[in-house]
């Protein structure tokens, strides 16, 4: 819990549709937020091969063999994950409110590092554990050493074909 409220928010497949264009097919995806599965399950099925666990403590325990790290961090933990990821000198994407731009000590490491941004044009309507509605918010991929074309990216999620009784399947 953070101030009251749970970093568990799990993300929909529609979360990654504007960040696996960019994702290299031959690599190994450390997903270290791994909670109980939802993201790492969602980039395997996209044919990614993925290594996480439950139990992992991605801030302190060394990975396992990995080219990049994608994650929907929990967000009382923001800056240790981003500062973590830059540490490990590997590509990274992490799903996180658009707000995280703002903050001195991210700031600082957008300043020293670079940071390139993927934004959806419609806010992503996470998955609850109480079954609520999380779109209060804009959730973007803050990205490094993806080689995007620019420092911040645009992405049309209307140009996604979901199946309709599969909401949260990508087709």
């Amino acid at each position: 819990m953070a101030n009251g409220r749970t970093d568990e928010i799990f993300t929909p497949a529609i979360g990654l549709v504007s960040l696996l264009p960019n994702i290299r097919h031959e690599w190994i995806i450390l997903e270290p937020a791994y909670g109980q599965g939802h993201l790492a399950k969602l980039l395997t099925d996209a044919g990614l091969a993925v290594v996480g666990y439950a139990g992992f403590d991605f801030l302190v325990d060394e990975p396992p063999k990995f080219d990049c790290v994608i994650t929907n961090p929990p967000y009382s933990k923001k800056v240790q994950f981003l500062s973590r990821c830059y540490e490990l000198g590997k590509p990274f994407a992490l799903l996180m409110p658009l707000t995280a731009l703002e903050g001195k000590a991210r700031g600082e490491l957008y300043k020293k590092y670079g940071i390139e941004l993927i934004i959806p044009n419609k806010r992503i309507n996470f998955i609850m554990p109480n079954g609520g509605s999380s779109s209060w918010f804009q959730a973007v991929w803050f990205t490094h050493g993806l080689g995007l074309p620019a420092q911040l990216n645009f992405f049309d999620v209307s140009s996604v074909k979901f199946e309709p009784e599969a909401k949260n399947r990508m087709v």
